[in-house]
Parts: C-alpha cells; sequence; structure tokens
C-alpha cells in the first residue's frame, strides 16, 4: 500500500467507515453539510453522482491538502425513493412494501484532490429482489435488526440478508453504502494503491 497524500471520508456513517477500514488505508473522517434533495427530473444515478462529489467538495476547504472520498446511496422501489425509515412502524410498513418486488440501490462514490479540485466518479447499481414476507417475519426482523437509520429498512451485512432471494450487483460492499471495488479504482487514479 502506497499513499503520499492524506485521505478523507466524506461521512458520519459508521457502515462507510468500516468499509473503507477494509482497506486497510489511513483515513480521517469529517461529516460534510449539504443539501441533500434530488433535483427535479434527476435519475436516482445521477442524483447519487452528484450528491456523492457535493459531499466531497464541501470539506476541500477544511482539508485543503487531502483526497477526499465522498459517498451517496439513492434507493428505489417502484419509482419511489426508499428512505432511512427512522422509526419501527415506518420500518415495517417499508419492508412490507417491498415483500416480493425488486429494489434498486445507486450508490455513488467520489474521489476530489482538495489541492486542486480534480476529481473522479462513479456509480454501482445493485438490485434486490425481497422473498415474500409475512408480517409476522418481518416484524421479528425488525425487533432484532433494529435497521432504522438504514436506507431500504435492512441491514445486508447482518439478519437484513434472510429477507433477500437474490442480490444482482458488481460490489456486495456498495449495498452497505461504499463501492469499494470502484474505490479502488478511483483511488489508483490519483496514485493511491491499496495492494
Amino acid at each position: 500500500m502506497t499513499t503520499a497524500i492524506k485521505l478523507v471520508l466524506a461521512s458520519s456513517s459508521p457502515y462507510r467507515r468500516e468499509l473503507l477500514k477494509k482497506l486497510g488505508l489511513t483515513f480521517d473522517t469529517a461529516t460534510p453539510d449539504i443539501d441533500e434533495t434530488p433535483l427535479p427530473d434527476e435519475a436516482p444515478m445521477q442524483t447519487a453522482m452528484r450528491l456523492s462529489l457535493q459531499k466531497a467538495a464541501a470539506l476541500a476547504s477544511k482539508f485543503p491538502q487531502h483526497l477526499i472520498i465522498g459517498s451517496d446511496q439513492v434507493a428505489m422501489l417502484e419509482g419511489k425513493p426508499l428512505t432511512k425509515p427512522g422509526s419501527r412502524e415506518n420500518t415495517i410498513a417499508q419492508l412490507a412494501a417491498a415483500s416480493g418486488k425488486t429494489a434498486h440501490f445507486y450508490t455513488g462514490v467520489c474521489v476530489y484532490d482538495s489541492r486542486n479540485g480534480q476529481h473522479q466518479i462513479d456509480c454501482d447499481h445493485c438490485a434486490v429482489t425481497f422473498r415474500v414476507l409475512s408480517r409476522e417475519q418481518i416484524e421479528r426482523y425488525v425487533d432484532r435488526d433494529e435497521p432504522f437509520n438504514c436506507a431500504g429498512g435492512f441491514k445486508a451485512e447482518s439478519l437484513g440478508i434472510a429477507l433477500f432471494e437474490r442480490i444482482e450487483g458488481d460490489d456486495p460492499n456498495a449495498l452497505i453504502g461504499l463501492p469499494l471495488i470502484k474505490l479502488i479504482g478511483l483511488l489508483e487514479a490519483f496514485g493511491v494503491q491499496v495492494i
């Protein structure tokens, strides 16, 4: 591993922090303050990529000699956004709506060089098909995993995997919030070798 420049993860997410630790890189974390509202008629993939860039760029003045990693995820079910449900009731309702259906997760990632504003962006798409779930199964899952702050209302890295019939995508890490395979390629473009 070689890195001549310091790294910053532009996120307060403990899930993204744990994912980035897998790469064995030394990094700081900071929370960007941006408006995450989608633009009118903006495609989910475009939203995820735009917000990834904005999150990274928002920290440039605080970290002027760094590579800043920004990431954002947009989840969709039948053309409607899946959010972080925030409560037990909302989580149960969201998972009931997803039962037997396929949700799409678009996870953008950006590496931003705060020294000169150069950046690279990519996006991972993951399709998750849910099993047909009974209300009792959903409630048991929600009470055990408490995924209230997770987009889609599940933790794929935990018991949430039991909700799925199938996952289609290039990188299972992207579903959790940070597409590591794409990130490794972006970091290499800036001279950061993971291995």
